[in-house]
């Protein structure tokens, strides 16, 4: 070793020491290392952590006068598998390794919400490649001896030592594969933007302010496969379609972009068979069609592929897939190109058509988007559909795919009525690039046949009168939160405006988990000068909103099943805390809980306290079953946890332990509510169809997400409503004839909720009945921006930057315009860049309208409402910059 070499390791030891655990190494320095060096170093580990040991380990090793040293301590860096640090020493570059900091900044500032939050069996085979072998090895025993959480603690403290350039997106793809919510705090992404939709002020750019939608199922006759039995599966044989199937069918077969709206259980997948049959079937010798199938979700992605296989490779058609659990492995490019049908998660393509894999969506004739009321906001479907638009509007001579989008309600948004829900449903033609909404109307009578609607019912029932769990639940809550707010009393000015707004808060509700997550994203872009304190703060804030979402999960646990369940809930979360790193805070909010503990046991068995609403929900089941011993139920439940607790009360009760009930959920995790993989979705749904013992099925949305699911005559909604989309869903699983379903909940404002829901399914009817009677040139119409581009209107107007601008696509919202008069800077509307043009997106309500024949002046509310002749915009004409254009209408930006 040189002279130099030591003075460069001397220099770059910090690196060594954040990163060396030297315990895993030092078998292969023993020709340089003594027997008692070995063990000191080794005490030192286990007395005081493995930096302790490492810088120990560099004292020993720059000691050391023996030839062949420093080239040892480099081949036990590979052996051992740390090629990170490896390839820095060798090359004296610790770019990489410092790049790695901010990461690991990160990690610590989010290690308590990780430890509670994240279950180290499920990722550590996605990420073991980032971590040294006996790392691994300690994971698997101490989560095995000292449970999950102590696990956790273990692997952040792995992570952290990481040499691995890949970890931070190692973890990410992990975490979005076990669908943990972690992975939202988890952002690797610089400059990735929590983008609220609602910030989209303009009216000119409302298109994609649409509510969240729901799932909905791709049914065909075919969809049962028993994923569980190693059974082979019948040989499958097509099914002649029903009238109704070919009504649903016939405009898309004639080429037209559709959308097809139709009831969950009518065999919407097998309708996109016959529609992708006959475009393949249509194109002459010596051409191929290639059609691209999407399904937002990797079981409705196997459904799809199973099903497109099994229907077209008889036909001698080449049918492949890739959904993100499987983009890592497989070309993109070449299964493209390869086959015929593709099935894909749509993010793959985003991403194809990002980094230029897929050149252009004219390599597809035809586009199917299941479940294609998505396609608003930042979904991939949307950004999908922006380059569909950008290619049609930017003057490209390049054919493009027909589009055809399935759906069980298409949803009517925020409409108070019949003429905006049409606007909203207009604004999701728009995005598809669709005129035609296609219903079943001329063979009702078929469909009804086939798809049966259960009675729907409403049960109010009483909550406890007093809750003393609740309470003392309640109490520690808020004196946890004074803990948290204490924090930043001690600093004076220093604070995070979404801990200020901690007041008025419901315990035990969602709206209380969704500024706990507020919160935790404040606290991850929280900096202060004092990094050690910034640190601290950050790491308590973390402790303490992780301890106060398990009490809100207890409380929401407690208000819809037995308090017996919400205490076990509590108790299994703070044992796990004991055996974890249990710091000083951990220890304070134990005392505080293991306080009231006695009295909450005492509470806990007293069978006064018993849950009115279980009364009720046994009431239902015993009657059902006594009216039809052979009913099949669903029970739809809110969280994980309730679904586990439900289950645990039908077993212990003997009135109802004959139901013998089985639990769907879904994917995402944490280590108390356990999600299900999708092996296990399968053979729970197997289970269902196949087990005449298991009599209903408790689940969560994952049910009503499109799952494909056996008959069932009895659906019970408790304490569980969302939209008209999801009402739709959940209802279409009771199929049966003489079928029923029980919205069951203490609260009246969830029926005003739900009656609202049929209210709006009938408005969204009314709306495509009435948009089915418009003809195309209608349609474009009512979805356009506005701009004026004559030079002198540019001198009447000044900008100012937006305060949120955003980019959709290729359309760029940049700043604010107002009168140029400074004795009115009225808001004129915005300043946008679209694709290479510069132009102001106007406001008509800005405006005051002259009638340049009579002197008539009006004010219009909409666009919509000023009838004027438009000129379509043409991108090659704009860029000649055609002067005399005086106002145009920017078609299908929206």
């Amino acid at each position: 070793m040189t002279a130099e070499q030591r003075r460069n390791l001397h220099a770059f030891r910090d690196y060594v020491r954040k990163i060396l655990d030297p315990t895993y190494i030092l078998s292969y320095m023993t020709p340089w290392f003594r027997d008692d060096v070995v063990q000191h170093i080794q005490a030192k580990k286990n007395n005081k952590g493995p930096m302790e040991a490492a810088s120990l380990f560099l004292q020993v090793l720059l000691e050391l006068q023996e030839e062949g040293w420093f080239r040892g301590f480099l081949d036990a860096l590979q052996q051992a598998g740390y090629s990170g640090l490896y390839e820095a020493i060798e090359s004296w570059d610790f770019q990489k390794l410092e790049k790695l900091e901010e990461y690991r900044l990160l990690l610590k500032r989010l290690q308590p919400e990780f430890k509670t939050t994240i279950n180290p069996e499920d990722i550590l085979p996605e990420i073991s490649g980032c971590l040294i072998n006996q790392e691994c090895e300690e994971i698997i025993q101490i989560s095995s001896n000292k449970g999950l959480m102590a696990g956790a603690e273990k692997m952040v403290e792995c992570l952290l030592r990481s040499d691995k350039e890949n970890w931070p997106k190692t973890l990410k793809l992990a975490l979005e594969k076990e669908e943990s919510k972690f992975s939202e705090l988890w952002m690797v992404e610089k400059g990735a933007e929590n983008v609220q939709m609602k910030d989209l002020e303009d009216d000119e750019m409302k298109t994609l302010d649409v509510h969240i939608v729901y799932k909905e199922e791709p049914e065909s006759q075919n969809l049962s496969q028993n994923s569980c039995s190693s059974e082979v599966p019948p040989t499958y044989s097509p099914l002649k379609p029903r009238n109704y199937q070919l009504e649903l069918a016939l405009p898309a077969q004639k080429g037209k972009n559709t959308i097809i709206c139709a009831p969950t259980g009518c065999g919407k997948t097998f309708v996109s068979l016959l529609i992708c049959e006959h475009h393949l079937k249509k194109f002459p010798q010596g051409r191929k069609g290639k059609v691209v199938v999407f399904a937002v979700q990797v079981p409705l992605y196997e459904q799809q592929k199973s099903v497109f296989s099994e229907h077209f490779e008889r036909f001698g058609y080449k049918v492949s897939g890739i959904s993100g659990e499987t983009a890592d492995n497989i070309s993109v490019e070449q299964i493209v190109e390869n086959n015929d049908i593709i099935i894909l998660t749509p993010q793959i393509l985003v991403n194809s058509l990002k980094d230029g894999t897929i050149p252009s969506l004219s390599i597809f004739t035809l586009m199917i988007f299941d479940e294609c009321h998505n396609t608003n906001k930042h979904h991939p479907y949307n950004m999908i559909m922006f380059h569909y638009l950008d290619q049609k509007l930017g003057g490209s001579s390049d054919s493009l795919p027909q589009v055809i989008g399935l759906t069980a309600s298409v949803g009517v948004g925020d409409a108070k009525n019949t003429a905006e829900a049409t606007e909203y449903i207009c604004k999701l033609c728009a995005s598809l690039d669709t005129a035609v909404v296609t219903t079943v109307r001329d063979n009702l009578e078929e469909l009804e046949e086939v798809v049966y609607k259960p009675q729907k019912f409403f049960r109010k029932v009483e909550s406890r009168t007093t809750d003393r769990f609740k309470r003392i639940i309640s109490q520690l809550m808020a004196e946890t939160e004074a803990l948290a707010k204490s924090i930043f009393e001690e600093l004076g000015t220093v604070t995070l405006e979404n801990l200020s707004r901690i007041q008025n808060r419901n315990f035990g509700t969602q709206k209380y988990e969704q500024w706990i997550i507020a919160v935790q994203k404040a606290c991850m872009v929280f900096q202060m000068p004092d990094k050690e304190e910034e640190s601290r703060i950050c790491k308590a804030l973390f402790l303490y909103t992780s301890h106060l979402r398990k009490y809100n999960d207890a409380l929401i646990i407690n208000e819809d099943a037995r308090m017996k369940d919400a205490l076990n809930y509590l108790k299994n979360f703070f044992k796990n805390v004991r055996a974890a790193g249990f710091d000083a805070i951990e220890q304070d909010l134990t005392q505080r809980f293991e306080e009231k503990l006695l009295e909450l046991e005492g509470i806990s068995m007293d069978p006064s306290n018993e849950n009115a609403k279980l009364k009720d929900l046994c009431f239902i089941l015993q009657e059902e079953y006594h009216l039809n011993p052979e009913t099949r139920t669903i029970l739809f439940v809110k969280t994980r946890a309730l679904v586990d607790a439900l289950k645990n009360w039908i077993e212990e009760n003997p009135k109802l332990s004959f139901l013998k009930p089985g639990i769907l959920t879904g994917r995402g995790r944490t280590n108390q509510t356990m999600g299900m993989t999708l092996p296990a979705q399968k053979c729970a749904l197997d289970a269902f169809r196949t087990n005449r013992d298991s009599k209903i099925l408790i689940a969560t949305s994952v049910a009503d997400e499109g799952i494909d699911i056996a008959q069932c005559n009895l659906v019970i909604l408790y304490e569980y409503v969302g939209n008209v989309i999801k009402m739709i869903q959940t209802r279409g699983r009771g199929r049966a004839r003489g079928s029923k379903c029980f919205l069951l909940t203490s609260n009246a404002d969830v029926i005003e909720k739900e009656k609202l829901n049929i209210c709006q399914e009938k408005m969204m009817n009314e709306s495509i009945s009435r948009l089915q009677g418009w003809n195309e040139a209608v349609f474009k119409e009512k979805e356009c921006h506005f701009t004026v581009v004559r030079d002198a209107f540019r001198e009447c107007f000044v900008t100012k930057l937006h305060p949120r601008p955003k980019k959709f696509g290729s359309f760029d919202k940049k700043a604010k315009i107002f009168c140029a008069r400074k004795d009115c800077l009225h808001d004129w509307g915005i300043h946008v860049k679209y694709k290479t043009f510069e132009i102001p997106v106007i406001k008509i309500e800005s405006f005051v309208v002259e009638d340049v024949a009579t002197g008539a002046q009006t004010l219009y509310a909409k666009w919509k409402d000023f009838n004027f002749e438009k000129i379509p915009f043409d991108a090659a004409e704009m860029s000649t910059y055609a002067q005399d254009l005086n106002l145009q209408g920017v078609d299908g930006l929206e």
